[in-house]
């Protein structure tokens, strides 16, 4: 991502970081009931400069929300990717 491509670059907590080759793949589970809104093939990606920081942010994005409700499970796929 370049800064070029950043709508209002004054928003951002920290430079972009030049090179973002680890990221998370967060897709919907067959069957998701959301695919109705936004299409089966919905996914996210997510880009850090180091694997570190993704696998940090994927326990972070693939843990028990502290707001859920007892029961609720999360219906999101997280996969490690990485840039080729």
């Amino acid at each position: 991502m370049n800064v070029q491509h950043v709508c209002h670059a004054h928003n951002l907590s920290r430079p972009v970081a030049a090179k973002r080759p680890f990221g998370v793949r967060v897709s919907l589970k067959p069957g998701d009931p959301f695919a109705k809104l936004v299409g089966s093939d919905w996914h996210k990606e997510h880009w850090y400069a180091t694997g570190r920081e993704r696998d940090e942010a994927l326990a972070e994005m693939s843990g028990h929300h502290a707001f859920s409700r007892i029961g609720d499970e999360p219906t999101l796929v997280f996969e490690r990717i990485e840039a080729p």
